[in-house]
């Protein structure tokens, strides 16, 4: 069974050397893990941008049974930024497969070229610990600015749950409500 892939442009027009792109190469992505039931590509031009090699943004987006693989990458040109989320994606495949496949044997690696077998592991420099102080989204932006943070973790009571806030790019913020899978 192959993945569904789909396509979604914003801002920016499809035409075939483009889809033609995004069609022979993202697929290739199922030769490195099976289980990929869908690939989600985003591509868009954001004309506002500060900076004009980050006008054109990539976004891939790869589920399968159980996992979200996701890569964005900006660039100056849409094709530049594509490519550079390919390789982000099989570098965070990689990554995923060296955590859940490995010590079961040759099978897992052995879709790669032997210099990218080894996957560096993850290093936590440090753990920190805080009481969780009820609060509602509007308190937990007070105290994130406060604290001059991007993203705050906060017990939302109006939720009875820990969700997390973060500051997104263009300036207004985010909440990730957690639900177990």
């Amino acid at each position: 069974m192959s993945a569904e892939l789909q396509i979604y442009t914003k801002n920016l027009e499809l035409t075939d050397r483009l889809r033609e792109q995004v069609e022979k190469k993202v697929p290739k992505l199922a030769r490195y893990i099976q289980s990929i039931q869908s690939m989600r590509v985003d591509l868009k031009h954001e004309p506002s941008a500060r900076n004009a090699q980050d006008r054109y943004v990539a976004q891939i987006t790869v589920r399968g049974k159980r996992f979200i693989l996701r890569a964005e990458e900006r660039a100056d040109d849409i094709l530049t930024a594509l490519n550079a989320a390919l390789e982000n994606m099989q570098r965070r495949i990689r990554r995923y497969k060296g955590r859940h496949y490995r010590d079961r044997g040759e099978g897992a690696a052995a879709a790669w070229e032997p210099e990218e077998t080894e996957a560096e592991e993850p290093v936590i420099a440090r753990r920190k610990r805080f009481a969780l102080i009820p609060m509602d989204a509007r308190e937990a932006i007070e105290q994130m600015e406060l604290l001059g943070h991007s993203f705050f973790v906060f017990y939302n009571a109006d939720a009875d749950a820990v969700n997390v806030l973060y500051r997104r790019r263009d300036g207004t913020y985010g909440l990730i409500e957690p639900e177990i899978g």
